[in-house]
């Protein structure tokens, strides 16, 4: 009498079965973006190359489409600075009360009240600041103008209105502020433990242990949360628009009622008026502030890694 061995087909674990099906949704998102990414590029490319060359009206006042969109491009940067500027020192502060000097009762509360800031439309920031933030800073910027005239930035004269540049960027920095504080606080709490015990039985205070085993390990993690809020800043519309009184202008100047003109509020405020020739320039600068985008991210990755790379020595 023979007997037949019957061989079971291997069944996956659910384990590894849930790991590839994981794995799989994650190639396909990244996918996803790429290719969103690269229709945008697209879009922007065959629409926006036209822009370029067009009658020199079409660029008033201005001739010609680089010192048009220099202007702008110029006008975005300095807002984007002046936002980084106020923001940062205040996220990091605000991220280090989080996670390592407030109490836990009221640690949750804060945090919970910094990431709520991120869910406010733009265009609720952008009435805030017009209606009831630059009249309040009216005073402050003809104070600036008075005793710090001396400094580019502060000449003047003050403008009556407060919609400056600098109420701009005060805007985007309150903005920007729950992006880079939620990453910052985060990359500070994964901070080893024992580099926290190891410089404070040495006799570190807490600052100097925070400076010498918290920043250290957080460099790479702060860079990328500033880099981040950049982007925010460099593509904001509404809020830009609805407090800016702006014109294709360079100056330095952040209290006069000649202000830069930033790219993404310029094509909100010019989109519904423009003819076809003006919609292909004002397609032309948003290909730019594309370019000008991914560079500024590609160059922060580059920083982010050198980092990493120093640190794991």
């Amino acid at each position: 009498m023979t007997t037949t061995h019957e061989t079971e087909p291997e069944v996956s674990p659910p384990s590894q079965r849930g790991d590839r099906i994981f794995a799989g949704l994650a190639k396909s998102a990244g996918l996803v973006i790429l290719a969103a990414l690269a229709a945008v590029f697209i879009f922007l490319a065959v629409e926006g190359i036209p822009g370029v060359n067009q009658p020199a009206e079409t660029y008033a006042p201005l001739s010609s489409f680089l010192p048009y969109v220099g202007r702008l491009l110029f006008g975005t940067v300095f807002a984007a600075l002046i936002a980084l500027v106020i923001a940062v020192p205040f996220a990091l502060g605000i991220a280090l009360f989080i996670s390592h000097y407030a109490p836990r009762v009221l640690a949750a509360p804060v945090a919970y009240v910094v990431d709520l800031l991120a869910a406010v439309p733009s265009v609720v920031f952008g009435l805030w600041g017009a209606r009831a933030l630059a009249p309040q800073l009216v005073s402050v910027q003809a104070w600036l103008g008075e005793h710090l005239g001396f400094i580019p930035f502060f000449a003047g004269p003050a403008s009556v209105t407060g919609k400056t540049v600098l109420t701009a960027g005060v805007v985007l920095a309150i903005m920007i502020l729950p992006i880079i504080t939620a990453i910052s606080r985060e990359i500070f709490a994964q901070t080893p433990r024992l580099h926290e015990e190891a410089a404070l039985a040495l006799g570190a205070t807490r600052w100097e242990m925070i400076r010498y085993a918290v920043f250290p390990y957080a460099r790479s993690g702060i860079v990328s949360a500033v880099m981040l809020g950049l982007g925010r800043a460099l593509g904001e519309t509404m809020a830009v628009a609805l407090v800016l009184s702006a014109s294709p202008v360079v100056t330095l100047n952040m209290i006069s009622n000649t202000n830069p003109a930033t790219i993404a509020s310029n094509i909100a405020s010019s989109f519904a008026e423009a003819t076809p020739a003006k919609l292909s320039v004002l397609i032309a600068t948003g290909l730019v502030l594309f370019a000008f985008t991914f560079a500024v991210n590609f160059a922060a990755r580059a920083v982010v890694a050198r980092s990493e790379r120093k640190f794991s020595r």
